[in-house]
């Protein structure tokens, strides 16, 4: 089954989404990604036990975090499917890139780019 998402997903897998820190998160908003998803397994089929339960509360604190700095904390968004739902994962991966161009580019990205020309 070939599926169709937006060509401007990076997908960056790991084993459990229990092992999505914090950092990994925030680092993506600060080095310019418009936004992150996070998409774990159903809530209460995680093969690490709790690792999906643990994703969404990082998930949670980065969308608060962001919202005290004045960022959209709709930017970080988490997900739940099982992985026989291939279509599911590609309507997501539209669902966020439709959410994203209506919030328009990373904030973080025009003062950077302001940075950089005063540097100049």
């Amino acid at each position: 089954m070939r599926l169709n998402y937006p060509a401007n997903i990076k997908i960056i897998r790991v084993p459990c989404t229990g092992k999505v820190d914090v950092m990994h998160l925030l680092r993506a908003i600060q080095k310019g990604a418009d936004g992150v998803y996070v998409v774990g397994c159903i809530e209460g089929t995680c093969h690490y036990n709790e690792g999906n339960l643990r994703a969404k509360e990082r998930v949670n604190y980065v969308r608060m975090r962001l919202e005290e700095i004045g960022i959209e904390g709709d930017r970080v968004r988490m997900y739940n499917l099982s992985s026989g739902e291939g279509p599911t994962f590609a309507a997501y991966a539209k669902e966020m890139t439709e959410n994203i161009r209506n919030l328009g580019p990373n904030p973080l990205k025009k003062a950077r780019k302001a940075e950089q020309d005063r540097s100049d």
